[in-house]
């Protein structure tokens, strides 16, 4: 395995902070010495400085994505530590239903999510699914369920919706399988009709949000604890600034706002918490 000097630490932490907002401090030496070596080999890299060269000269922007793709931690699992779930079962969609739903019968209801780290899509299918459960019929709804992440082979499995055993069964109760998910060529596939709920793009957290449109509910869980503090403070304004006024933001269980985005509130239901405007 190739080692990593000290200064080549620096340049390469400082890379990957530049291309995805990802903060790795000495302590993640061996980290990326285990990632990294294999990409630096096949480009025929006899050091991490020449990764870092040939990387930042590559138009094609392959190796970036290559070194994204290892660095990114893709670490997920169907409805994660349920309470997000149950809050937005119980309570955050009934009440945003009642708020968006027009007057004329013949408008639909607009409900919009973003789950702003997708990984490989298992939050957002769940979302989905809580959708399907609680409306039944969503010809009534208008709904825009967006998942991003900046891996792109993450991007590319949640779009294709097609898991393995492993990812299968961890978090996905058996009655929702049978019911959401169909066997295919020794993979689980989500159902179509569940598919065609839920649209997701590569995008880098670090970047304006201009062209992502407005939500009622944004899920940030578990990214944050990779940013620096500043760059924390910039991403949850900008959350905010594309979140509408009465919407809902869910971050991780062990996250807090606190000192980062005095924009947000929190306010607790039952054992979940999450934040609104102030």
């Amino acid at each position: 395995m190739l080692k990593i000097t000290p200064g080549e630490l620096k340049v390469i932490t400082g890379y990957i902070h530049e291309i995805s907002g990802i903060h790795l401090d000495a302590a993640k030496k061996y980290l990326l010495e285990t990632r990294l070596s294999s990409i630096a080999e096949e480009h025929g890299c006899r050091s991490y400085q020449e990764l870092h060269q040939k990387a930042k000269h590559d138009n094609r922007k392959f190796i970036e994505k290559q070194i994204i793709d290892a660095i990114s931690t893709n670490e997920t699992l169907f409805f994660r530590d349920t309470g997000p779930f149950e809050l937005l079962r119980h309570k955050l969609l009934p009440e945003l239903i009642d708020a968006r739903t027009p007057k004329s019968a013949h408008m639909k209801t607009p409900l919009r999510i973003w789950s702003a780290a997708s990984s490989t899509g298992q939050e957002l299918y769940s979302i989905a699914i809580v959708l399907k459960e609680l409306l039944g019929d969503t010809s009534k709804y208008s709904i825009k369920l967006t998942g991003t992440d900046i891996s792109e082979s993450a991007v590319t499995q949640a779009s294709m919706g097609k898991y393995n055993k492993f990812e299968i069964e961890r978090g996905l109760a058996h009655d929702k399988l049978s019911k959401y998910f169909t066997m295919s060529g020794g993979h689980w596939r989500v159902k179509d009709d569940i598919r065609a709920m839920v649209n997701f793009r590569k995008f880098n957290l670090m970047l304006p949000f201009s062209s992502l449109g407005k939500f009622d509910i944004v899920f940030c869980r578990n990214v944050a604890i990779y940013f620096t503090l500043e760059d924390r403070k910039k991403l949850f304004n900008k959350i905010a600034d594309v979140l509408e006024p009465d919407g809902y933001l869910i971050i991780g269980s062990t996250e807090s706002l606190t000192g980062i985005c005095p924009r947000f509130v929190p306010k607790r239901h039952l054992r979940s918490i999450f934040y609104q405007h102030k």
